[in-house]
């Protein structure tokens, strides 16, 4: 990992862990805003990181809720549609 990589991925890390206690879950794009302000090429690295976690946040919780409804009994969350084969 580079080191524009290395930095955008801990502030993506810090600032969404600090969403929460700052009571707004779109924070990150504001401190995307100030980094397009300062460097465009961190930046786009932030924002990839931003993405990054968030997927795999959305995929972990997915994960947990159909391993719950599996020891459960109940119905598994539905996957959203595969829109990629139009």
């Amino acid at each position: 990992m580079s080191f524009i990589q290395e930095l955008a991925d801990e502030l993506a890390r810090d600032v969404l862990a600090a969403q929460p206690e700052l009571g707004d879950d779109r924070f990150y794009e504001q401190v995307g805003r100030v980094l397009m302000a300062a460097s465009p090429t961190l930046q786009e690295a932030y924002m990839t990181s931003i993405r990054i976690r968030l997927a795999e946040a959305r995929g972990r919780d997915f994960l947990v809720k159909a391993l719950k409804a599996r020891r459960d009994g109940t119905n598994a969350p539905a996957a959203p549609r595969d829109t990629s084969a139009h």
